[in-house]
């Protein structure tokens, strides 16, 4: 009695008549309007745009005090004072992006008597929560390395560059 009820619910070849209607209405073109707009066609989302949210993200955590290495932040600081190169977020910032996966590696430099586990912590989390709402991306990792501590009586370099006369 078993095997008759399954033989009425499925066709010769095994599938279920529901989903042979179902592809039979595909076939034909039918249901065109019932599919979620969201899946027809394919976003790309480049490499800088996820930069530029972990970096905004990271630069939003109390305690970090810049992003980049020394040489980096050197370089930012006289692109920085150059007519329309501007302030760049992704500095210290370095993504991979995949179609539904990202990787983040960041370089901090953080204040000086901040719990450095505490504020990685929080970094991370910004910049995996920024990323996945504004892209959909997964975040598979955050790597963080601290490359220096603001010291309260260091300038920066920023600071630096600004005193010095500017040439035009």
């Amino acid at each position: 009695m078993t095997e008759t009820t399954q033989q009425n619910r499925t066709g010769p070849s095994g599938a279920t008549k529901e989903s042979t209607e179902l592809s039979k209405g595909r076939q034909l073109g039918e249901g065109r309007g019932a599919s979620d707009p969201g899946a027809r066609g394919k976003t790309t989302i480049a490499d800088g745009v996820v930069e530029k949210i972990a970096g905004m993200a990271a630069r939003d955590v109390d305690g970090v005090h810049a992003m980049g290495s020394g040489a980096a932040r050197t370089f930012g600081a006289v692109r920085d004072r150059v007519p329309g190169g501007g302030k760049t977020v992704t500095r210290g910032v370095k993504v991979e992006v995949g179609e539904v996966q990202t990787a983040v590696d960041l370089d901090i430099v953080v204040e000086y008597g901040v719990s450095i586990t505490e504020v990685a912590r929080d970094v991370r989390e910004s910049v995996i929560n920024a990323i996945e709402r504004m892209t959909g991306l997964e975040v598979v990792e955050v790597n963080i390395a601290v490359g220096d501590v603001k010291l309260p009586d260091e300038e920066d370099e920023e600071e630096q560059s600004s005193d010095r006369p500017r040439l035009q």
